[in-house]
C-alpha cells in the first residue's frame, strides 16, 4: 500500500467537503428567506454528500490500517492523519500527505462554523415558532398554576383562538 492511495482518498474528501460547504453556505442563504422548497432540496443532497463522506472515510481508515500493517505496526481505529504523518519516514510521502492534510482542515473547520451558524438559525426559527404557537393558543397552564397531581388535567388553553368552535 503505498501513501498515494490515501493522498487521492483524501483529494476525494476534499472535493467532497467542499461540495458541502457551498450547500451549506446556500442553506444558510434559504434559512434567512425561509424557502423551505429549496431547503429540502439542499438537504437531500447534503444527505448523499454526507453518504459519500461516510464511505470515504472508511477508505481512509482502512488505507491507514493497510500502510500500518505493511510496516509492521499494529493496526489502530483511533489514528489520524497526523500520528500517521509522524510515522512515515520518506520526506516525500511524509510532505504529499502534510499538503493534503493541510488543504483539508480549513475546510472542515469553515463547514463547522457555517453549520452552527444554520444550526443557530434553525434554533431562532423554532423559539420564534414556539412564541407564536404560545401567542396564539395561550401559554401552557402547567407553567403557571399549581395542580394536585391527582386531579385530571384539561388540554384546554386560553389564547387569541376559540378552538371549541
Amino acid at each position: 500500500m503505498s501513501i498515494q492511495e490515501l493522498i487521492h482518498i483524501m483529494e476525494q474528501l476534499l472535493e467532497t467537503h467542499e461540495s458541502l460547504l457551498v450547500l451549506s453556505e446556500e442553506k444558510t442563504q434559504l434559512l434567512v428567506k425561509n424557502d423551505v422548497e429549496k431547503l429540502n432540496l439542499i438537504v437531500n443532497k447534503e444527505s448523499k454528500l454526507v453518504r459519500k463522506v461516510v464511505e470515504l472515510d472508511q477508505q481512509r481508515l482502512l488505507e491507514i490500517s493497510n500502510y500500518l500493517i505493511s510496516r509492521g505496526y499494529n493496526p489502530n481505529p483511533k489514528i489520524t492523519v497526523s500520528d500517521l504523518i509522524k510515522l512515515i519516514f520518506k520526506a516525500e510521502e511524509k510532505q504529499a500527505l502534510l499538503q493534503a492534510h493541510n488543504r483539508l482542515m480549513p475546510v472542515l473547520r469553515q463547514l463547522h462554523d457555517v453549520n452552527k451558524t444554520n444550526q443557530q438559525l434553525i434554533n431562532q426559527s423554532l423559539s420564534f415558532i414556539d412564541y407564536t404557537i404560545d401567542l396564539v393558543l395561550g401559554p401552557s397552564d402547567d407553567s403557571i398554576v399549581y395542580r394536585n397531581p391527582a386531579q385530571q388535567k384539561s388540554d384546554i388553553r386560553s389564547g387569541i383562538f376559540d378552538t371549541r368552535a
